[in-house]
């Protein structure tokens, strides 16, 4: 255990805050015990995968820790699908990469995602026509009430957009400790509708596209419009995409007429990118926090210099606008400490 330990190395923004107390646990075992040596001596605990997904405003006064377990197994259901089980430390686009490198389809259109497997279910990930819910079989957790271990399977997870059971009622409790996939090894679902993918492949030269070079045309659609987390810290998509009642929508359409949507029932998804940068925040800067020139749903540390509490700021000034001129207000997809 580490004391003043700098978490700025371990969140994807490079907001540099201190944890008090800070572990790596690379075991079940080693977890186990670090969270009962937090409950006997009353500390409150944060736990970190990638840090791809939080935003660190302030020092934290207790005991972090990141989670570090590694591995992957395979159990083949029969010709055509397998499952595989990677532990919650593994990067996440490593394994999409592991998958891609065995043939195994499902998960191709998640390429480039940041963060780690652990974290996926969470906010059930998604990108471009597909979301984690699609071949998620099941997920082993760890009870923080009991230090027992228990497994949700697909329809105890309640996944919904961006959401599950892990950020509603169970939020707080409970710890993932590995994820389950069902792919396809012959027969794959070849998705390339969503997006600019269909586009790029044609730019590539490709008509009958592969799993693998669906990924590839994923990974040039992301590195051609989101930074590189390693080189300008950020956290990807900083807001969900609102959804909005079919009233509403028709209404903002008659001052709006090329607000883009997206129907489904009753209701309707509107590109908070779209509004964003509608409302003049892409490309600009305050501070040190800016909204990328190029996709405005992507709030940056600008110098590396921004301390969480401006770029929290900067996110609020961002809804405010968008509330003003469309009547929608913005959610923070990113948690906030």
């Amino acid at each position: 255990m580490q004391e003043n330990f700098s978490l700025k190395p371990y969140n994807t923004f490079g907001v540099d805050v201190k944890a008090k107390y800070f572990i790596e646990a690379t075991t079940i075992e080693e977890l186990k015990e670090a969270i009962r040596y937090s409950k006997n001596h009353d500390f409150k605990v944060l736990f970190l995968g990638g840090g791809s997904n939080i935003l660190l405003t302030r020092d934290f006064d207790g005991l972090t820790i990141k989670l570090s377990l590694k591995g992957i197994e395979e159990e083949d259901l029969s010709e055509n699908e397998v499952l595989v089980t990677a532990k919650a430390g593994e990067n996440w686009h490593e394994f999409v990469k592991y998958s891609l490198d065995k043939n195994y389809g499902g998960l191709e259109n998640l390429s480039l995602i940041p963060g780690n497997v652990g974290t996926s279910p969470m906010q059930n990930i998604g990108a471009y026509g597909t979301e984690i819910k699609d071949t998620f079989v099941s997920c082993t957790v760890l009870d923080l009430e009991n230090l027992g271990l228990k497994t949700f399977n697909l329809e105890q997870c309640h996944f919904g957009y961006r959401d599950s059971i892990f950020k509603q009622e169970g939020k707080g409790r409970y710890v993932i400790l590995d994820v389950t996939f069902k792919l396809t090894k012959k027969e794959h679902h070849i998705k390339t509708e969503y997006g600019a993918i269909q586009t790029e492949l044609e730019n590539l030269g490709i008509t009958h596209p592969t799993i693998q070079d669906v990924s590839k045309a994923v990974i040039n659609i992301r590195q051609s419009k989101l930074p590189d987390p390693k080189m300008t810290g950020n956290a990807g998509s900083f807001f969900k995409n609102p959804t909005i009642p079919l009233s509403q929508f028709e209404d903002l359409k008659k001052k709006f007429e090329n607000i883009p949507g997206y129907p489904n029932g009753d209701v309707v998804k509107v590109p908070a990118g779209w509004l964003i940068e509608q409302c003049g925040w892409k490309g600009k800067q305050i501070g040190n926090a800016a909204s990328h020139k190029l996709q405005a749903l992507v709030i940056v540390n600008a110098t590396g210099n921004a301390t969480g509490k401006e770029i929290f700021d900067f996110s609020t000034e961002i809804i405010h606008s968008v509330q003003e001129k469309f009547g929608i207000e913005l959610e923070r997809e990113v948690n906030i400490l």
